[in-house]
């Protein structure tokens, strides 16, 4: 009976790592150089984030998201880039290494994160809020490969996702940055 009591306390104490988020902005990441960011810093502001990789078919949309990011960051618009190397070793570099590469190659300005993992058992908590519906009540978007993209409105709402080959220069991607950023239709 107390081995039985035991196991119980210490799955019931280990399975509940973290409360579950009720908002995007409960969730804290890391940025690329390893300091703590609460997502609540981008409360307000029109996010699209992406889960990127250097060495994948996609890594040219860098160039894209920079400039989506130059034209709408005054907009309070932001990019947000997570390398993620969960699809055939297609991010394998360190935190710095990725920094490096995409400051030098794409000239990327916008927030870069530390990289983390998107799908399987050990995805981050972002992106179960993002990708599972009874996270953030409004749809079910599984990973399917690097640079899917994830349009959150100013209320820390999920309200869309883009496959990894749709580019944000897409006129379906633009209306609906801009009808979030601008209130255009």
């Amino acid at each position: 009976m107390k081995i039985l009591f035991a196991a119980l306390f210490f799955s019931l104490l280990f399975s509940s790592n973290a409360p579950k988020p009720s908002s995007i902005y409960d969730i804290k990441v890391q940025d690329i150089i390893g300091n703590n960011v609460s997502m609540s810093r981008y409360k307000g502001k029109v996010l699209l984030i992406v889960n990127v990789a250097s060495k994948c078919s996609n890594t040219y949309q860098y160039e894209d998201l920079q400039a989506l990011y130059d034209e709408y960051q005054n907009d309070d618009f932001v990019v947000l880039g997570f390398p993620a190397n969960d699809f055939m070793n297609q991010e394998p570099g360190n935190n710095e290494e990725i920094n490096r590469f995409c400051t030098s190659k794409y000239g990327v300005t916008f927030p870069m994160f530390s990289k983390i993992s998107v799908k399987g058992e050990k995805m981050h908590p972002l992106y179960k809020f993002l990708t599972q519906k009874q996270e953030n009540g409004r749809l079910e978007a599984p990973i399917k490969w690097n640079f899917q993209k994830f349009l959150v409105g100013k209320d820390g709402k999920v309200l869309k996702t883009f496959k990894p080959t749709d580019r944000v220069n897409n006129a379906i991607i633009k209306r609906a940055i801009r009808k979030q950023v601008k209130g255009e239709e």
